[in-house]
């Protein structure tokens, strides 16, 4: 049998699919195993980058409003050497907090494994801490959270959305080292990294998918955990 003769094509659930048989399904997925290799390889490269990058010394004093009262920018590396810092979009007062926001909220791991590797993580918000703290609790999160005070967000990039920012400390001296936004997030969250291994994928209107399938427009499919049908 050739292999166009061992691919056939039926529509499932209303998606044009192709039928093909083991063997050559075993070698599709041996060319698909060769480009995550290369894109494996690519992200390699990438943070190579990143950590040759240059840093920026921060010569100005900010200030948080945590669980604990009043902290510094210091304050927040726990007396660790790396601080990850995830600007959430939660407002004062604000009735409907970002879904993608929360998404990655959901997503961020057990910090004890940064811990390990001299990092602390925390999220920083504009809310007042006491909101902070009440959502975090409705939630079910324990990330480290704090309320901004001065001009932290918009003096590091993040001024009406979100975005992440990283710093290392060596002594009493900060430097910023990394920042991102928009879809460099993506890195950080697990849902789409699995709904990409699936056949549907994301199901949104920008990807090329099998004819049939059913997307949506970016972002209007997100809800915050408790608040999915």
């Amino acid at each position: 049998m050739t292999e166009i003769q061992s691919r056939n094509t039926k529509e499932i659930s209303g998606v044009v699919r192709h039928i093909v048989s083991p063997e050559v399904w075993k070698g599709d997925l041996a060319e698909l195993r060769k480009a995550e290799k290369e894109l494996t390889r690519a992200h390699d490269r990438l943070a190579e980058k990143r950590r040759h990058s240059g840093w920026v010394k921060i010569n100005k004093n900010y200030t948080f409003a945590g669980p604990g009262g009043t902290a510094t920018l210091a304050d927040l590396f726990n007396d660790r050497a790396q601080l990850i810092v995830y600007h959430h979009m939660l407002k004062p007062a604000d009735p409907s907090p970002c879904e993608g926001c929360c998404m990655v909220a959901d997503q961020i791991p057990h910090l004890s494994h940064l811990h390990a590797r001299d990092t602390s993580l925390v999220f920083v918000s504009k809310a007042p801490i006491i909101e902070i703290e009440a959502f975090q609790k409705r939630m079910g999160w324990a990330i480290p959270w704090y309320e901004t005070k001065d001009s932290f967000n918009a003096d590091f990039d993040v001024t009406t959305g979100f975005g992440l920012n990283v710093f290392y400390r060596d002594g009493e001296d900060v430097y910023r080292t990394y920042f991102t936004t928009g879809r460099g997030l993506e890195t950080l969250g697990t849902v789409w990294t699995f709904l990409d291994l699936t056949p549907l994928g994301r199901q949104e209107n920008w990807e090329e998918a099998p004819e049939g399938t059913r997307q949506t427009q970016p972002y209007h499919w997100w809800r915050r955990h408790n608040e999915y049908d």
